[in-house]
């Protein structure tokens, strides 16, 4: 393919436009000035980036194994962001009154790792088709239009890791 001078420059000057922009977008990255998704409050992780995971629960008999997985997360890395988002039968341990298989009451492991930080999500798409009264829900969980939805947000706007117990 053959350019003349001027086309020529034109592509010469918009190649190196695009090598420079590149180049300051992975020094931004490598120097941990981006902080895409950051959290009020908390700091970076490894490499400056902080660490924000959503947790998917659609079903609450593994929400006790979610829980837990929650603390650990956070016995690991106590400056995570971390939300667990519920949607279908995954709402029920979010419910006031709500007990595991042992009977011990899921509020009071809501109520500690909210004081930690971690968020909790309930779907009202689900509130609404399974006719649930939203003043149901404890108080340390917020509701939110649509559970998938806001877990797709979370992944691909604010770019936070995904996790399914």
């Amino acid at each position: 393919m053959k350019f003349n001078s001027k086309g020529g420059d034109i592509m010469l000057y918009r190649l190196k436009q695009f090598i420079s922009v590149g180049l300051l977008a992975g020094l931004a990255v490598l120097t941990g000035c981006v902080t895409a998704g950051a959290s009020p409050g908390k700091s970076a992780g490894a490499g400056g980036f902080p660490e924000n995971v959503v947790y998917h629960v659609n079903d609450s008999s593994i929400a006790r194994l979610a829980l837990n997985n929650v603390k650990n997360h956070l016995s690991a890395n106590p400056q995570a962001h971390i939300v667990v988002v519920t949607h279908g039968k995954g709402v029920d341990f979010l419910l006031e009154g709500a007990k595991d298989q042992q009977g011990n009451p899921f509020d009071i492991t809501a109520q500690e790792l909210k004081a930690k930080g971690v968020e909790f999500d309930v779907c009202n798409n689900t509130l609404v088709g399974r006719k649930i009264d939203p003043k149901t829900v404890i108080p340390e969980a917020k509701i939110v239009p649509s559970g998938v939805a806001e877990i797709s947000k979370l992944q691909s706007l604010e770019h936070y890791s995904y996790v399914k117990p």
